[in-house]
């Protein structure tokens, strides 16, 4: 079966929203963890830390560009993710919409490419 999987993604207005009623929220995402579990459709679940506690490598320059955490402007947060194992990206759809988010984050939901997709080592455009 494909693997998808659902991309948190937030800003800074709806971090600050989950982190006030943080209780709630971590209740609401542990009962849908479980639903996922007992549809064994989950195969791994992980959020992410403060992205004041990140970095990040820039590639725009001739050497890369290292700046740490707080960003300048946080308009979408990459803030965890959900792998999930379903029959097609219809079904991880109506996962991510059952998800109980904070009112405008979003989820991707993104296809995990299979091992005989990604161009193998000494290939370049599907030439050995």
């Amino acid at each position: 079966m494909p693997r998808f999987m659902l991309i948190m993604r937030g800003t800074d207005e709806t971090n600050a929203a989950m982190m006030a009623s943080i209780d709630e929220a971590m209740a609401a995402t542990g009962r849908f963890i479980e639903e996922m579990i007992k549809a064994e459709v989950l195969l791994a679940a992980e959020g992410l830390d403060d992205p004041g506690r990140g970095a990040v490598v820039d590639f725009g320059g001739e050497t890369p560009v290292v700046t740490d955490g707080p960003y300048g402007e946080t308009r979408e947060l990459f803030g965890g993710y959900f792998l999930l194992d379903v029959a097609s990206q219809r079904e991880a759809v109506g996962w991510a919409t059952r998800f109980p988010a904070i009112p405008g984050s979003t989820i991707e939901v993104r296809r995990v490419a299979e091992a005989d997709e990604v161009p193998q080592l000494g290939e370049s455009n599907g030439q050995p």
